[in-house]
Protein backbone atom coordinates (compact mmCIF):
# COMPACT_ATOMS: atom_id res chain seq x y z
CA UNK A 1 0.00 0.00 0.00
CA UNK A 2 1.51 3.58 -0.87
CA UNK A 3 0.27 6.61 0.66
CA UNK A 4 1.03 10.09 -0.84
CA UNK A 5 1.53 12.97 1.55
CA UNK A 6 2.10 15.77 -0.75
CA UNK A 7 6.22 15.88 0.16
CA UNK A 8 6.42 15.74 -3.22
CA UNK A 9 10.28 16.29 -4.43
CA UNK A 10 10.80 20.14 -5.22
CA UNK A 11 13.42 20.85 -8.12
CA UNK A 12 16.61 22.44 -7.48
CA UNK A 13 15.58 26.55 -8.78
CA UNK A 14 18.08 28.96 -10.15
CA UNK A 15 17.86 30.73 -7.51
CA UNK A 16 19.32 27.52 -5.16
CA UNK A 17 22.16 27.65 -7.50
CA UNK A 18 23.10 30.88 -7.77
CA UNK A 19 22.94 31.37 -3.74
CA UNK A 20 24.77 28.48 -3.53
CA UNK A 21 28.46 27.79 -2.33
CA UNK A 22 31.37 27.13 -4.82
CA UNK A 23 32.20 23.24 -5.21
CA UNK A 24 28.84 22.42 -3.89
CA UNK A 25 27.03 19.44 -5.13
CA UNK A 26 23.76 20.39 -7.13
CA UNK A 27 21.43 18.07 -9.27
CA UNK A 28 19.38 20.18 -11.71
CA UNK A 29 16.74 19.02 -14.64
CA UNK A 30 16.13 20.93 -17.74
CA UNK A 31 15.84 21.14 -21.67
CA UNK A 32 19.42 21.30 -23.40
CA UNK A 33 19.30 24.87 -24.91
CA UNK A 34 23.02 24.96 -26.56
CA UNK A 35 25.87 22.62 -26.95
CA UNK A 36 29.06 23.44 -28.03
CA UNK A 37 32.33 21.25 -28.95
CA UNK A 38 35.47 22.75 -27.47
CA UNK A 39 37.63 19.50 -28.40
CA UNK A 40 37.81 17.65 -25.12
CA UNK A 41 34.89 19.36 -22.95
CA UNK A 42 31.10 20.19 -24.28
CA UNK A 43 29.68 23.14 -22.88
CA UNK A 44 26.05 22.68 -22.19
CA UNK A 45 23.72 25.26 -21.56
CA UNK A 46 20.74 24.07 -19.17
CA UNK A 47 17.35 26.00 -19.60
CA UNK A 48 15.64 25.69 -16.19
CA UNK A 49 12.18 26.96 -15.20
CA UNK A 50 13.68 30.02 -15.06
CA UNK A 51 17.38 31.06 -16.18
CA UNK A 52 20.08 29.05 -18.02
CA UNK A 53 23.09 27.45 -16.65
CA UNK A 54 26.33 26.63 -17.96
CA UNK A 55 27.57 23.29 -17.70
CA UNK A 56 30.86 22.02 -18.33
CA UNK A 57 30.80 18.09 -19.39
CA UNK A 58 33.50 15.76 -19.89
CA UNK A 59 32.79 13.47 -23.29
CA UNK A 60 32.74 10.67 -20.78
CA UNK A 61 29.27 11.86 -19.02
CA UNK A 62 27.20 12.87 -22.53
CA UNK A 63 24.93 10.38 -23.20
CA UNK A 64 25.01 9.46 -27.22
CA UNK A 65 23.05 11.43 -29.58
CA UNK A 66 22.41 14.37 -26.96
CA UNK A 67 21.02 17.14 -29.10
CA UNK A 68 19.17 21.02 -28.17
CA UNK A 69 15.23 20.48 -26.52
CA UNK A 70 16.55 17.10 -24.86
CA UNK A 71 15.33 16.99 -21.25
CA UNK A 72 18.10 15.68 -18.95
CA UNK A 73 19.07 15.86 -15.57
CA UNK A 74 22.25 16.67 -14.63
CA UNK A 75 24.73 16.37 -11.05
CA UNK A 76 27.86 17.58 -10.80
CA UNK A 77 29.63 20.75 -8.73
CA UNK A 78 29.00 24.21 -8.69
CA UNK A 79 31.83 26.34 -9.08
CA UNK A 80 32.48 29.68 -9.91
CA UNK A 81 33.33 31.19 -13.24
CA UNK A 82 33.12 34.51 -13.81
CA UNK A 83 33.17 34.44 -17.82
CA UNK A 84 30.07 32.39 -17.47
CA UNK A 85 26.40 33.70 -17.54
CA UNK A 86 25.50 34.51 -13.95
CA UNK A 87 29.49 34.36 -12.68
CA UNK A 88 29.16 30.44 -11.82
CA UNK A 89 28.87 27.00 -13.79
CA UNK A 90 28.24 23.51 -13.23
CA UNK A 91 31.21 20.81 -13.91
CA UNK A 92 28.99 17.77 -14.86
CA UNK A 93 29.49 14.44 -13.12
CA UNK A 94 26.47 12.52 -14.58
CA UNK A 95 23.79 13.15 -17.69
CA UNK A 96 20.56 11.59 -18.09
CA UNK A 97 18.31 11.72 -20.65
CA UNK A 98 14.94 11.87 -19.66
CA UNK A 99 12.83 12.67 -23.03
CA UNK A 100 13.99 13.39 -26.55
CA UNK A 101 13.04 15.73 -29.70
CA UNK A 102 11.43 13.88 -32.46
CA UNK A 103 12.56 16.77 -34.77
CA UNK A 104 14.62 19.67 -34.40
CA UNK A 105 13.31 23.03 -33.14
CA UNK A 106 12.42 25.29 -36.53
CA UNK A 107 14.12 28.33 -34.59
CA UNK A 108 17.88 28.94 -32.96
CA UNK A 109 16.83 29.86 -29.58
CA UNK A 110 20.67 30.06 -28.69
CA UNK A 111 20.35 33.72 -30.37
CA UNK A 112 20.02 36.92 -28.30
CA UNK A 113 16.91 38.02 -30.45
CA UNK A 114 15.31 35.84 -32.91
CA UNK A 115 14.57 38.38 -35.66
CA UNK A 116 11.19 36.67 -36.70
CA UNK A 117 8.61 38.42 -38.33
CA UNK A 118 5.42 38.73 -36.24
CA UNK A 119 3.43 36.33 -38.60
CA UNK A 120 5.92 34.23 -38.35
CA UNK A 121 6.51 34.47 -34.78
CA UNK A 122 2.77 33.84 -33.58
CA UNK A 123 2.44 30.50 -35.78
CA UNK A 124 5.54 28.81 -34.26
CA UNK A 125 4.47 30.56 -31.14
CA UNK A 126 5.13 27.67 -28.87
CA UNK A 127 8.84 27.10 -29.77
CA UNK A 128 9.29 31.06 -29.89
CA UNK A 129 8.21 30.89 -26.05
CA UNK A 130 11.35 28.79 -25.10
CA UNK A 131 13.03 31.98 -26.10
CA UNK A 132 14.87 33.52 -23.20
CA UNK A 133 13.77 37.16 -24.19
CA UNK A 134 9.79 35.95 -24.66
CA UNK A 135 10.33 34.18 -21.23
CA UNK A 136 11.24 37.36 -19.74
CA UNK A 137 7.89 39.13 -20.74
CA UNK A 138 5.78 36.81 -19.15
CA UNK A 139 7.92 36.48 -16.19
CA UNK A 140 7.27 40.35 -15.77
CA UNK A 141 3.87 40.00 -16.45
CA UNK A 142 3.95 37.07 -13.38
CA UNK A 143 5.21 39.84 -11.23
CA UNK A 144 2.58 42.33 -12.23
CA UNK A 145 -0.60 39.68 -11.49
CA UNK A 146 1.41 38.93 -8.30
CA UNK A 147 1.52 42.71 -6.97
CA UNK A 148 -2.19 43.38 -7.85
CA UNK A 149 -3.01 40.25 -6.01
CA UNK A 150 -0.98 40.64 -2.87
CA UNK A 151 -1.89 44.41 -2.77
CA UNK A 152 -5.13 44.10 -3.07
CA UNK A 153 -5.93 41.08 -0.57
CA UNK A 154 -4.21 43.12 2.13
CA UNK A 155 -5.99 46.30 0.92
CA UNK A 156 -9.16 43.74 2.31
CA UNK A 157 -10.69 42.88 -1.49
CA UNK A 158 -11.75 39.00 -1.98
CA UNK A 159 -11.05 37.67 -5.17
CA UNK A 160 -13.52 36.07 -7.49
CA UNK A 161 -14.22 34.04 -10.11
CA UNK A 162 -17.13 35.63 -12.04
CA UNK A 163 -19.29 33.85 -15.13
CA UNK A 164 -18.00 34.30 -19.16
CA UNK A 165 -21.15 33.24 -20.74
CA UNK A 166 -23.84 35.67 -20.00
CA UNK A 167 -26.89 36.79 -21.15
CA UNK A 168 -26.24 40.70 -21.79
CA UNK A 169 -23.52 42.78 -22.75
CA UNK A 170 -21.94 44.71 -19.90
CA UNK A 171 -20.65 47.87 -22.55
CA UNK A 172 -23.55 47.38 -24.95
CA UNK A 173 -23.42 47.88 -29.08
CA UNK A 174 -22.03 45.40 -31.31
CA UNK A 175 -18.96 44.17 -30.15
CA UNK A 176 -19.88 41.12 -28.72
CA UNK A 177 -19.27 37.43 -29.23
CA UNK A 178 -22.35 35.76 -29.71
CA UNK A 179 -23.40 32.03 -28.58
CA UNK A 180 -26.06 29.80 -29.31
CA UNK A 181 -26.20 28.36 -25.31
CA UNK A 182 -28.44 25.34 -25.81
CA UNK A 183 -30.48 26.96 -28.19
CA UNK A 184 -30.95 30.63 -25.88
CA UNK A 185 -29.13 33.48 -27.15
CA UNK A 186 -25.76 34.07 -24.89
CA UNK A 187 -22.64 36.06 -25.32
CA UNK A 188 -19.02 36.13 -24.21
CA UNK A 189 -18.42 38.67 -21.19
CA UNK A 190 -17.18 41.70 -22.54
CA UNK A 191 -16.41 42.48 -18.55
CA UNK A 192 -17.33 41.27 -15.06
CA UNK A 193 -18.80 44.75 -14.67
CA UNK A 194 -22.32 43.47 -13.22
CA UNK A 195 -21.03 40.83 -11.17
CA UNK A 196 -18.39 42.63 -9.59
CA UNK A 197 -20.88 45.24 -8.67
CA UNK A 198 -22.73 42.52 -7.26
CA UNK A 199 -20.30 41.58 -5.09
CA UNK A 200 -19.71 44.20 -3.47
CA UNK A 201 -22.82 44.30 -1.90
CA UNK A 202 -21.61 40.77 -0.33
CA UNK A 203 -17.61 41.42 0.26
CA UNK A 204 -17.80 45.45 -0.09
CA UNK A 205 -14.14 45.09 -1.94
CA UNK A 206 -13.78 42.28 -4.84
CA UNK A 207 -11.37 41.97 -7.25
CA UNK A 208 -10.73 39.35 -10.22
CA UNK A 209 -8.09 38.15 -13.14
CA UNK A 210 -9.90 36.93 -16.11
CA UNK A 211 -10.44 36.51 -20.15
CA UNK A 212 -12.57 39.84 -21.18
CA UNK A 213 -14.31 39.20 -24.72
CA UNK A 214 -14.24 42.02 -27.41
CA UNK A 215 -15.45 41.38 -30.98
CA UNK A 216 -13.63 44.06 -32.49
CA UNK A 217 -12.93 43.80 -35.88
CA UNK A 218 -9.77 45.47 -35.39
CA UNK A 219 -6.28 44.81 -37.00
CA UNK A 220 -3.90 47.42 -34.43
CA UNK A 221 -1.04 46.76 -32.91
CA UNK A 222 -3.03 47.69 -29.02
CA UNK A 223 -6.46 45.61 -30.04
CA UNK A 224 -7.12 41.74 -29.17
CA UNK A 225 -10.08 40.42 -29.16
CA UNK A 226 -9.37 37.77 -26.21
CA UNK A 227 -7.33 39.63 -23.33
CA UNK A 228 -6.03 39.68 -19.29
CA UNK A 229 -8.06 42.24 -17.53
CA UNK A 230 -7.02 42.76 -13.68
CA UNK A 231 -10.45 43.92 -12.33
CA UNK A 232 -11.36 45.35 -9.10
CA UNK A 233 -14.63 47.03 -7.61
CA UNK A 234 -14.75 48.59 -4.24
CA UNK A 235 -17.79 50.13 -2.06
CA UNK A 236 -18.43 52.71 0.32
CA UNK A 237 -16.24 55.40 -1.92
CA UNK A 238 -16.19 58.92 -0.97
CA UNK A 239 -14.98 59.70 -4.77
CA UNK A 240 -14.16 58.06 -7.56
CA UNK A 241 -10.48 59.80 -6.55
CA UNK A 242 -11.03 56.62 -3.97
CA UNK A 243 -10.54 54.28 -7.13
CA UNK A 244 -7.46 56.06 -8.53
CA UNK A 245 -5.64 55.78 -5.25
CA UNK A 246 -6.42 52.52 -4.93
CA UNK A 247 -4.88 51.64 -8.30
CA UNK A 248 -1.86 54.02 -7.89
CA UNK A 249 -0.82 52.28 -4.64
CA UNK A 250 -1.17 49.00 -6.80
CA UNK A 251 1.20 50.18 -9.55
CA UNK A 252 3.41 51.12 -6.71
CA UNK A 253 3.40 47.53 -5.63
CA UNK A 254 4.37 46.24 -8.64
CA UNK A 255 6.84 48.65 -9.40
CA UNK A 256 8.64 47.61 -5.82
CA UNK A 257 8.41 43.83 -6.23
CA UNK A 258 9.39 43.94 -10.27
CA UNK A 259 12.56 46.07 -9.01
CA UNK A 260 12.95 43.27 -6.00
CA UNK A 261 12.59 40.16 -7.83
CA UNK A 262 12.90 40.14 -11.45
CA UNK A 263 15.93 41.79 -12.10
CA UNK A 264 17.27 39.64 -14.61
CA UNK A 265 14.29 39.94 -16.46
CA UNK A 266 14.07 43.68 -16.37
CA UNK A 267 18.15 43.56 -17.32
CA UNK A 268 17.77 41.53 -20.32
CA UNK A 269 14.77 43.42 -21.99
CA UNK A 270 16.28 46.77 -20.91
CA UNK A 271 13.10 47.80 -19.02
CA UNK A 272 13.36 50.96 -16.97
CA UNK A 273 10.98 50.49 -14.31
CA UNK A 274 8.39 54.14 -14.32
CA UNK A 275 7.69 56.02 -10.94
CA UNK A 276 4.02 55.40 -9.11
CA UNK A 277 4.85 57.61 -6.29
CA UNK A 278 2.68 60.43 -7.47
CA UNK A 279 0.21 60.47 -10.66
CA UNK A 280 -0.64 63.49 -12.05
CA UNK A 281 -4.69 64.07 -12.75
CA UNK A 282 -6.17 66.14 -15.91
CA UNK A 283 -9.88 66.44 -16.49
CA UNK A 284 -10.62 65.31 -20.55
CA UNK A 285 -11.24 68.97 -21.61
CA UNK A 286 -8.13 70.55 -20.12
CA UNK A 287 -6.03 67.24 -21.22
CA UNK A 288 -7.01 67.72 -25.13
CA UNK A 289 -6.60 71.57 -24.75
CA UNK A 290 -3.29 71.48 -23.54
CA UNK A 291 -1.79 68.60 -25.47
CA UNK A 292 -2.91 70.32 -28.70
CA UNK A 293 -1.56 73.82 -27.95
CA UNK A 294 1.25 72.35 -26.85
CA UNK A 295 2.08 69.98 -30.45
CA UNK A 296 0.05 72.35 -32.20
CA UNK A 297 -2.97 70.00 -33.82
CA UNK A 298 -6.10 70.80 -33.89
CA UNK A 299 -8.83 68.44 -32.60
CA UNK A 300 -10.80 66.37 -33.85
CA UNK A 301 -13.20 64.52 -31.76
CA UNK A 302 -14.82 66.94 -28.50
CA UNK A 303 -15.72 63.24 -27.12
CA UNK A 304 -13.23 60.83 -26.96
CA UNK A 305 -9.01 60.03 -27.02
CA UNK A 306 -7.43 59.15 -30.43
CA UNK A 307 -4.93 56.61 -29.97
CA UNK A 308 -2.77 59.95 -31.15
CA UNK A 309 -4.04 62.10 -28.85
CA UNK A 310 -3.09 59.75 -26.09
CA UNK A 311 0.46 59.66 -27.50
CA UNK A 312 0.39 63.51 -27.11
CA UNK A 313 -0.95 63.65 -23.28
CA UNK A 314 1.11 60.79 -22.55
CA UNK A 315 4.25 63.45 -23.82
CA UNK A 316 2.83 66.27 -22.14
CA UNK A 317 3.11 64.64 -18.66
CA UNK A 318 6.45 63.38 -19.03
CA UNK A 319 7.28 66.69 -19.88
CA UNK A 320 5.15 68.45 -17.52
CA UNK A 321 4.93 66.38 -14.30
CA UNK A 322 8.09 63.65 -14.89
CA UNK A 323 5.30 61.21 -14.89
CA UNK A 324 4.91 58.12 -17.69
CA UNK A 325 1.27 57.64 -16.04
CA UNK A 326 -1.20 60.05 -16.32
CA UNK A 327 -5.26 59.72 -15.12
CA UNK A 328 -7.65 61.76 -17.56
CA UNK A 329 -10.77 62.30 -15.66
CA UNK A 330 -14.61 63.51 -16.23
CA UNK A 331 -15.37 62.02 -19.83
CA UNK A 332 -18.38 63.50 -21.91
CA UNK A 333 -21.20 61.23 -20.71
CA UNK A 334 -21.77 60.20 -24.07
CA UNK A 335 -18.76 58.22 -24.45
CA UNK A 336 -19.71 55.92 -20.95
CA UNK A 337 -21.74 53.30 -20.48
CA UNK A 338 -24.86 53.42 -18.83
CA UNK A 339 -23.66 53.01 -15.11
CA UNK A 340 -21.13 55.24 -15.21
CA UNK A 341 -22.69 58.12 -12.86
CA UNK A 342 -22.65 61.44 -14.01
CA UNK A 343 -21.06 64.69 -12.33
CA UNK A 344 -23.60 66.17 -10.10
CA UNK A 345 -22.14 69.75 -11.32
CA UNK A 346 -22.19 68.80 -14.67
CA UNK A 347 -24.16 65.97 -16.06
CA UNK A 348 -22.44 66.19 -19.76
CA UNK A 349 -19.49 64.40 -18.13
CA UNK A 350 -19.41 61.38 -15.53
CA UNK A 351 -16.92 60.70 -12.50
CA UNK A 352 -14.71 58.04 -14.42
CA UNK A 353 -11.77 57.83 -15.98
CA UNK A 354 -8.58 56.44 -18.17
CA UNK A 355 -5.35 56.08 -17.01
CA UNK A 356 -2.55 56.49 -19.75
CA UNK A 357 0.64 54.72 -19.59
CA UNK A 358 3.40 55.91 -21.91
CA UNK A 359 1.02 57.28 -24.06
CA UNK A 360 -1.49 54.25 -24.52
CA UNK A 361 -4.87 53.68 -22.57
CA UNK A 362 -4.39 50.80 -19.91
CA UNK A 363 -7.68 51.31 -17.27
CA UNK A 364 -10.85 52.55 -17.55
CA UNK A 365 -12.71 53.48 -14.84
CA UNK A 366 -14.82 55.50 -12.22
CA UNK A 367 -17.71 55.63 -9.92
CA UNK A 368 -20.91 53.48 -10.77
CA UNK A 369 -24.46 54.88 -10.51
CA UNK A 370 -26.06 52.81 -7.15
CA UNK A 371 -29.05 54.80 -6.75
CA UNK A 372 -32.02 52.30 -8.47
CA UNK A 373 -34.44 55.17 -10.01
CA UNK A 374 -31.42 56.96 -11.28
CA UNK A 375 -30.09 53.62 -13.18
CA UNK A 376 -33.23 53.24 -14.54
CA UNK A 377 -34.01 56.70 -15.43
CA UNK A 378 -30.36 56.87 -17.66
CA UNK A 379 -31.20 53.36 -18.95
CA UNK A 380 -34.29 55.01 -20.51
CA UNK A 381 -32.69 57.96 -21.42
CA UNK A 382 -30.14 56.05 -23.70
CA UNK A 383 -33.58 53.52 -24.68
CA UNK A 384 -32.75 50.24 -23.19
CA UNK A 385 -35.58 48.10 -21.55
CA UNK A 386 -34.67 48.06 -17.81
CA UNK A 387 -36.29 44.43 -18.26
CA UNK A 388 -33.12 43.12 -20.08
CA UNK A 389 -31.34 43.84 -17.06
CA UNK A 390 -33.84 42.72 -14.47
CA UNK A 391 -30.91 40.65 -12.49
CA UNK A 392 -28.21 43.39 -12.56
CA UNK A 393 -30.79 45.80 -11.36
CA UNK A 394 -31.59 43.86 -8.28
CA UNK A 395 -28.59 44.82 -6.65
CA UNK A 396 -29.54 48.52 -6.26
CA UNK A 397 -33.22 47.38 -6.39
CA UNK A 398 -32.07 46.11 -2.75
CA UNK A 399 -29.36 48.56 -1.65
CA UNK A 400 -26.25 49.11 -2.68
CA UNK A 401 -23.48 51.36 -1.39
CA UNK A 402 -21.55 54.26 -3.17
CA UNK A 403 -18.70 52.38 -4.94
CA UNK A 404 -16.67 52.19 -8.27
CA UNK A 405 -14.19 50.58 -9.55
CA UNK A 406 -11.36 49.55 -12.72
CA UNK A 407 -10.32 47.33 -15.50
CA UNK A 408 -6.75 47.44 -16.14
CA UNK A 409 -5.71 45.86 -19.50
CA UNK A 410 -2.57 43.32 -18.90
CA UNK A 411 -1.34 43.01 -21.80
CA UNK A 412 -1.53 46.61 -22.75
CA UNK A 413 0.62 46.87 -18.85
CA UNK A 414 2.78 44.63 -20.55
CA UNK A 415 3.44 45.75 -24.01
CA UNK A 416 4.26 49.31 -22.20
CA UNK A 417 6.42 48.53 -19.77
CA UNK A 418 8.44 46.10 -21.60
CA UNK A 419 8.65 48.06 -24.58
CA UNK A 420 7.07 45.85 -27.18
CA UNK A 421 5.44 47.35 -30.85
CA UNK A 422 2.77 44.85 -30.86
CA UNK A 423 0.34 43.96 -28.11
CA UNK A 424 0.24 40.02 -29.54
CA UNK A 425 3.77 40.11 -28.35
CA UNK A 426 2.54 40.68 -24.60
CA UNK A 427 0.02 37.53 -25.00
CA UNK A 428 0.94 33.59 -24.75
CA UNK A 429 -1.70 32.89 -27.49
CA UNK A 430 -2.51 36.11 -28.70
CA UNK A 431 -6.57 36.17 -30.30
CA UNK A 432 -7.29 38.39 -33.33
CA UNK A 433 -9.34 38.60 -36.16
CA UNK A 434 -7.31 36.04 -38.19
CA UNK A 435 -5.87 34.03 -35.38
CA UNK A 436 -7.53 31.13 -33.71
CA UNK A 437 -4.18 28.74 -33.58
CA UNK A 438 -1.89 28.02 -31.89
Amino acid sequence: MKFVTGEGKKPTTYQQIAEGGQNNPVTVHGAVCALRDMGGLTFLTLRLARGEVQCVCPPEVLPQGLREECCVELSGNLREEPRAPGGFEIAAESVAVLSRPAAPMPVALGKKRLELNLDTGLALRPAVLRHRRERAVFKIQEGMVRAFRDYLTGEGFTEVHTPKIVHAGAEGGSNIFKLDYFGKKAFLAQSPQFYKQTMVGVFERVFEVGPVFRAEKHATPRHLNEYTGLDFEMGYISSFYDVMEMETGYLRRAMELLAREYGPELELLGVELPGADQIPCLRFADAKRLAAERYGYQIRDPYDLEPEEELHIGRYAREEFGSDFVFVTHYPSKKRPFYAMDDPEDPKYTLSFDLLFRGMEVTTGGQRIHDYARQVAKMGARGMDPAEFESYLMIHKHGMPPHGGLGIGLERLTMKLCGLDNIRCASLFPRDRSRLEP
